[in-house]
């Protein structure tokens, strides 16, 4: 699957709240500031894991169709992977 730049910009800006998790660390933040940003982080992962896998799962099943053969194994394998992600 080829990642578009929207997908690796997503990423940057994941790792860049990871960056920021570091420092409130270092600075010995309060706790709750630090487990807020830790949720915002698995949030981003979240929805990029989503998108990645809706993105493949669309283009597999226009590929099927054009080739004629069912999808079915294809939409279980799109679960599977969601469900594997949380």
């Amino acid at each position: 699957m080829k990642y578009d730049d929207q997908m690796k910009n997503r990423m940057k800006r994941i790792e860049g709240q990871v960056r920021g998790l570091l420092k409130m660390m270092e600075e010995e933040k309060d706790c709750r500031d630090v487990v807020t940003q830790m949720s915002a982080v698995r949030s981003a992962i979240d929805r990029a894991a989503a998108l990645v896998v809706s993105t493949n799962l669309e283009q597999c099943i226009r590929e099927e169709k054009v080739e004629g053969e069912s999808s079915e194994d294809l939409i279980k394998e799109a679960v599977n992977l969601l469900v594997k992600s949380r």
